[in-house]
Parts: C-alpha cells; structure tokens; sequence
C-alpha cells in the first residue's frame, strides 16, 4: 500500500486549541496531508497566526479563529466563520482543554467550573455544531 501525502486533499479541518501543543501538532499534519485548516485559539492568537504563515508558505491553506470553546456564542460565530470560509466541514479535532493543578482540598469551585466549561462544555458544543455540518452534508 502505498502513502499519499495528500491524504485529505480538499478536506476541511477545525481544530480547537490548536495554537499550542498537541493541537498544534495535529494542525501542521493536517495541512501537510492536504486538509484545509481551521485554528482555534483561546487566548494564543500570535501563535496560531505564525502556523497559519508556515502552512501558507508551505502552499497550504489555513486560518486562524479566535473563539472560547465553553461559551456557546463563541462557538456558533466560529463555525459560521470557518462555513463561510470553507463551505463545509469534514473533519473536527476537538483538542481544546485546559488543567488547573490544586490539590483537591484546595481546589477552587471556580477554578473547577472553569475546566468542566471548557474540557466537558467545550467538546460537547463544538461536537454538537460539526455533527449538524456533517448530518446536513449527507442530505
């Protein structure tokens, strides 16, 4: 079997968190399969528009989309944006999470809300908004 380096040729791609760490990993190999890319930052926008600069340099195509993956507003402006940059989405790399290290005695409720909203919230809207793209697709 043979590899082609434009596996995801004409695929759109919308990571979240993807202007840092894995997310950032994921993005970079998306594109270098092929896939048009979506970046979501939270808070790391230089980032995210230094990989959108590598991947257009590199003949690829990508944007950067500030968004806060728990709130739900956010969410819906940034896949109208990424549907009326890119027509559809295919493929949805929900990566966005954040940790806050406290013993748990000494964990704040806030502190606690914060990554349920992001790492639990988060996944579920943004899950939510692709599944209607990808149900709306196959009619």
């Amino acid at each position: 079997m043979s590899y082609s380096p434009y596996l995801l040729q004409g695929q759109k791609a919308l990571v979240t968190g993807g202007s840092s760490g894995i997310g950032a990993g994921v993005v970079r190999q998306l594109a270098k399969a092929g896939a048009t890319v979506a970046i979501n930052y939270h808070s790391h926008g230089e980032a995210a528009e230094k990989i959108v600069e590598d991947i257009k340099s590199a003949h690829g195509e990508a944007i950067a989309i500030q968004a806060d993956v728990s709130q739900e507003a956010d969410v819906k402006a940034m896949f109208s944006k990424v549907l009326n940059e890119f027509g559809t989405i295919d493929i949805l790399v929900n990566n966005s999470g954040i940790q806050k290290d406290s013993p748990f005695l000494d964990m704040s409720l806030k502190d606690w809300n914060l990554v349920l909203s992001v790492n639990l919230t988060g996944q579920f809207l943004c899950a939510r908004e692709a599944a209607k793209e990808f149900w709306l697709s196959r009619i």
